[in-house]
């Protein structure tokens, strides 16, 4: 029974710091909307967006942490990552050229 007690409150201590880091990046951007995305063993990707179309994500180590903490953290989830969320995403010269090296096989040299 202690080593159960000892993981719900690791798992609540995580929750309750990508919590503070998500509530943060809210503040920052102006107002945050988050999605998650399982990605397997490790874990569960946060992916966050600010009303001012400034980006990020956190991963969390399981799904059930990801869920505590963006409730706790009280901005909106939505279930996909859909045309109308994405579209709020704003992207600069770097991004730009990071995904056009990705499709041509990698970063440009020059």
């Amino acid at each position: 029974m202690a080593d159960t007690q000892q993981v719900d409150a690791k798992a609540e201590r995580k929750a309750a710091r990508l919590a503070k880091q998500i509530s943060a990046f809210s503040k920052e951007h102006g107002g945050a909307e988050g999605q998650l995305a399982y990605i397997g063993e490790r874990g569960t990707r946060i992916v966050l967006v600010g009303e001012d179309g400034g980006w990020g994500d956190l991963v969390a180590p399981s799904y059930e942490i990801a869920e505590k903490a963006v409730e706790k953290s009280g901005i909106t989830v939505h279930e996909e990552f859909d045309g109308e969320f994405a579209a709020k995403v704003k992207t600069g010269p770097y991004e730009w050229s990071r995904m056009a090296g990705i499709q041509v096989g990698g970063p440009s040299n020059g």
